[in-house]
């Protein structure tokens, strides 16, 4: 194995065969969850702690699973109920875990960049769970890993990217992965919810931008489907709900246009009816809860990987 990093805050400072490093881990995480013992001591004697400061039930509760899997002290840190409600830092309160004796943080907040204060500022190993409208590493490595395993290969895939682009740290992390390891990636959304289309393509000078999903659809290996966060109506971003999922929802219809193959994916929650359809998330096609298991096993690898 190479040497490994200490933190995982986003995947734009990782080279592709540390990614590809993590997603062999994985399959290798998937075989212990199999087992009829879904346990190993790799991390025995080790304490993650899960610091969300944003609601959650996917990334939490997969990483909690993560680590028990591999038989580490698990202690679940919420603000409410602590110091933080009477004004306690994130600074002071990372150095209180610290001196409590973590070896891990997984931090989720609703601030960007918030993990990087945290790596400064602690000894262990900080993994981001999501900050603000930056980034989220282990969806990308969850998606990454769920491609691989249903088309048995990233690079040369067409991947349309459809929804609210301008606002998701998925959609961030996920450019950084697809294109590293090789994919083609489409972006599509209205121009309110995409911003300054030079802004991605100067990041991201090998993806493509699209403003018609049916165009967009053409020849897709995988349809990632973002979240509509509603908020965004009320910061009139959008005319209604119902133009927005006329032009950019997964709908039966644009169902039937796409490859058998065509894999459906959505980093959940997933809103039925107004981004997509019932009918398109329980497709045959569709790996929406793949994504969902597959993310115990990535975080697991992610775990094994940073603690050497």
């Amino acid at each position: 194995m190479s040497r490994r990093r200490r933190h995982v805050i986003d995947l734009d400072e990782m080279t592709a065969e540390e990614i590809e490093e993590i997603l062999e881990l994985t399959e290798s995480m998937k075989e212990v969850l199999a087992r009829e013992i879904k346990q190993v001591p790799t991390l025995r004697g080790r304490t993650v702690v899960n610091m969300f400061f944003e609601d959650s039930t996917r990334t939490r509760i997969s990483f909690e699973l993560a680590a028990k899997a591999l038989s580490a002290n698990v202690v679940s840190f919420s603000a409410r109920g602590s110091s933080v409600e009477k004004g306690e830092s994130l600074i002071d309160t990372v150095r209180t875990l610290q001196a409590l004796g973590a070896d891990m943080v997984v931090i989720r907040h609703s601030q960007s960049g918030a993990p990087y204060l945290v790596a400064q500022h602690f000894a262990g190993a900080v993994i981001n769970a999501g900050d603000g409208r930056h980034a989220h590493p282990t969806q990308a490595l969850l998606d990454l890993f769920t491609i691989r395993e249903r088309l048995d290969r990233i690079r040369g895939l067409k991947v349309v990217i459809v929804g609210d682009i301008l606002h998701s740290r998925v959609a961030r992390s996920d450019l950084w992965g697809l294109t590293r390891l090789g994919a083609h990636v489409t972006l599509c959304a209205p121009p309110t919810l995409l911003g300054p289309a030079h802004f991605w393509t100067a990041t991201w000078p090998q993806i493509s931008i699209s403003h018609r999903l049916d165009e967009a659809l053409e020849g897709a290996d995988v349809v990632m489907v973002l979240r509509l966060q509603k908020e965004r109506m009320q910061a009139g971003l959008l005319p209604s709900l119902r133009e927005y999922s006329r032009a950019y929802a997964l709908t039966p219809e644009r169902l039937e246009r796409l490859e058998p193959t065509a894999l459906i994916m959505h980093p959940g929650p997933m809103n039925e009816g107004v981004e997509i359809w019932p009918e398109a998330a329980t497709a045959p096609n569709s790996v929406i809860e793949a994504q969902v298991t597959n993310g115990v096993a990535v975080r697991m690898a992610l775990l094994y990987w940073l603690a050497g």
